[in-house]
């Protein structure tokens, strides 16, 4: 069988009836119909039927052909003929044609399958298999299988038409595609590195590019001007459920540009990606700051397809006898709220006060919610009698409130805890009550970032990278309030409540990359021996440039409309950054780690452990699966030498004599107080900080036991 003259399943129209074709592929269904065999045909582009029929196909054909199983890989020549009236198949775009067999060659079998692989039915009104049941370790254990479901054909499918328009659209507006390093220098960019050991020089480590950050600036100081790139990049981060240890992302970088020039291209580039999943996104995107997105969302990445925005009416409570309210404000606190209109019967008392009142607002961090109903042109609530008629006025006038609508208050002296706590009440609400439309895209450009953050201990973090340009550089890097006041010239792209990407215009001056590297505390060694090469670069005339990177993996699943980033990668790692394809990571041979240096010296050569000089507290933060912050360092070694010391002394005690297991009569341990308190937010919003991964506000540990 001569397959240069194969054509694609997909391809077969009615109007190649009476043609001959050479067909190959998948057994994705067979049926046995009277004698007559019926097959499915499966191959990248689609489904064809195949018929054997005993009168005109050859004996041993046909005998070959009722040995087919599911996922047998065969080549079959044959006749394509019209699908007699009624017995069309709607469900496959070949569906009014068929293809009468002759010629069958079995390329190779399959044994039997882990999951069913096909997900069309093979008559008019049948139900096709489901993959929804199959658990996804599994299904990424067989991903060569996985792969050949027409569902997950078509994302990966569609992932490679929306590169190939955007390398098409970028390479019309003069940028050239440029590979940088794999293999480089370890640099702070917010996230562990993975680290690869070099061989050729013993005890030295390359860093996967966590971003190619620093390459893409040098391609603009080396006059390339503009550069695009989809890169691999590589984040050894804390495990979530939508996240990759290795992603790719839409690189974008570009000299003598302004944020307009960024907004204009990748506002084209958006709207196109989008139009390949038959979205349209108007132009053009709106933009709002940093501040004003926090303000009325309490996210820095907002949710715009509904309302529900905040409104700050401290001011009408500044004189209020509301003792709650008094204390706040006399704390420096803020009161906002929400008005949740016409929602007025599906949100009851009982729903109010019970639920979110006592249970869901604290647990989002706040210390309590006040709520209220509009009923008969007034205020109604249990605590509507310790307001003012001014103040109650003053209510329905700010949040335009009329009969049917909730409204919600949370009043705290933390900024962080109102704004997070009732965002997450938003949201939640907005869930709850249906009020998000399910086709709706809202794209949104967020601006002005904090150039920096606090840090713990004092000093001060980059919000971003520090190479973000600030919106002022009349400040003085030793002033760290002043410096927490900065703005920057920073962008994220958020739709639907999802960051698909960020960018900034970067700094272009020497003088004040250094000023940058000293706001954050480096000194002069940690700056050449990290950025040395970076900065002198910065000598030989730099260009103003700047630029964005998109998370491909995420843009590419909000598209489609998956439920996950994995359904549009090929080969993705599960939620806990495990291949279970591959089995990576995985021990390696000792030859391997003794060539790498890796090995312990001594006798036994034993891997690195306590006896050797590993270090203890990475290793306590490693099998307790909480991060050490520096400040914490200290307290913890001296905590584990007394420990040792204890140990030491207690087997000093125990002499010949048998272990006691129970030196103290089992007593609980209760905390000081005898009534039950509520922690502080701000407390338990510092402790998950630590956790490698959060669920519903709680630590979410790795399973001991399954």
């Amino acid at each position: 069988m001569q397959h240069s003259r194969r054509v694609f399943c997909g391809s077969l129209t009615p109007e190649d009836a009476g043609r001959r074709v050479t067909l190959a592929g998948w057994v994705d269904a067979f049926r046995d119909h009277g004698g007559v065999l019926f097959v499915h045909l499966r191959d990248r582009s689609g489904i064809v039927q195949i018929v054997f029929n005993p009168e005109s196909t050859p004996d041993g054909v046909f005998h070959r052909a009722s040995l087919l199983r599911a996922e047998y890989c065969i080549a079959v020549q044959g006749r394509v003929d019209r699908r007699l009236p009624g017995t069309e198949n709607p469900g496959i775009e070949t569906g009014s044609i068929e293809v009468f067999v002759d010629e069958l060659e079995i390329l190779s079998e399959s044994e039997a399958l882990p999951f069913t692989v096909s997900e069309k039915a093979m008559t008019a009104f049948g139900a096709g298999a489901k993959t929804d049941h199959v658990a996804e370790d599994l299904r990424l254990q067989y991903r060569y299988l996985d792969l050949r479901r027409p569902s997950m054909r078509d994302n990966i499918m569609a992932r490679h038409a929306i590169f190939q328009r955007l390398r098409r659209l970028l390479d019309g507006k003069g940028f050239l595609e440029i590979e940088t390093p794999v293999l480089t220098i370890s640099t702070p960019e917010g996230a562990r590195d993975y680290l690869v050991p070099s061989r050729v020089h013993p005890g030295n480590f390359y860093a996967l590019p966590q971003s190619p950050q620093l390459f893409k600036q040098l391609l603009m100081i080396g006059g390339m001007e503009r550069y695009f790139q989809f890169a691999r990049c590589f984040r050894d981060e804390d495990l979530r459920p939508n996240r990759q240890p290795e992603f790719t992302q839409l690189d974008i970088e570009a000299s003598f540009i302004d944020e307009e020039f960024i907004y204009q291209l990748v506002e084209e580039l958006a709207v196109e990606m989008f139009a390949l999943g038959g979205i349209t996104l108007p132009r053009p995107f709106p933009r709002m700051s940093w501040n004003e997105a926090m303000e009325k969302t309490g996210s820095d990445r907002p949710d715009l397809r509904f309302g529900l925005l905040f409104e700050d009416v401290t001011s009408i409570f500044a004189d209020t006898g509301y003792s709650i309210f008094r204390r706040i404000l006399q704390g420096g606190g803020r009161i906002k709220g929400i008005n949740i209109a016409g929602q007025s019967e599906k949100l009851s008392k009982n729903v109010l006060q019970n639920e979110y009142a006592k249970e869901i607002a604290p647990s989002f961090g706040a210390r309590g919610m006040t709520w209220m109903r509009m009923e008969g042109g007034k205020l109604e609530s249990n605590i509507v009698q310790f307001m003012s008629p001014r103040e109650r006025e003053g209510l329905v006038r700010q949040f335009r409130a009329v009969d049917g609508d909730v409204l919600i208050m949370v009043a705290d002296t933390s900024p962080a805890v109102l704004a997070s706590a009732l965002g997450q009440l938003r949201l939640h609400l907005a869930n709850r009550l249906g009020l998000i439309p399910a086709d709706l895209y809202r794209p949104l450009w967020v601006t002005d970032f904090p150039l920096f953050e606090p840090a713990e201990g004092g000093g001060v973090t980059s919000s971003h990278h520090p190479f973000t340009a600030p919106d002022r550089t009349d400040f003085d890097p030793a002033d760290r309030d002043e410096l927490l006041t900065l703005r920057s010239r920073s962008y994220d792209l958020v739709m639907n409540g999802e960051e698909l990407g960020g960018g900034s215009i970067r700094i272009s001056d020497r003088n004040l990359q250094r000023r940058i590297f000293t706001a954050l505390g480096l000194t002069e060694e940690e700056i050449q021996a990290k950025f040395g090469f970076f900065l002198r670069a910065f000598d030989f005339g730099v260009p103003p440039h700047g630029g964005i990177a998109l998370g491909m993996d995420r843009t590419v699943s909000m598209i489609l409309n998956t439920p996950s980033i994995r359904e549009v990668i090929a080969f993705p790692k599960n939620r806990s950054a495990y291949c279970p394809l591959t089995g990576a990571p995985s021990t390696v041979r000792r030859e391997q780690l003794a060539e790498l240096g890796l090995l312990g010296a001594g006798k036994k050569e034993v891997l690195p452990g306590p006896a050797d000089g590993e270090d203890e507290v990475e290793r306590l933060s490693w099998v307790s699966r909480i991060r050490v912050l520096p400040g914490e360092r200290r307290e913890i070694e001296e905590t584990l030498r007394r420990a040792e010391a204890l140990a030491r002394q207690a087997e000093e005690r125990a002499g010949d004599e048998e272990p006691v297991f129970s030196p103290a009569p089992a007593a609980n341990r209760l905390r000081d107080g005898g009534e039950a308190r509520t922690p502080d937010p701000a407390a338990a919003e510092k402790l998950l900080k630590l956790s490698p991964s959060v669920k519903g506000n709680y630590y979410k540990v790795p399973g001991i036991l399954d």
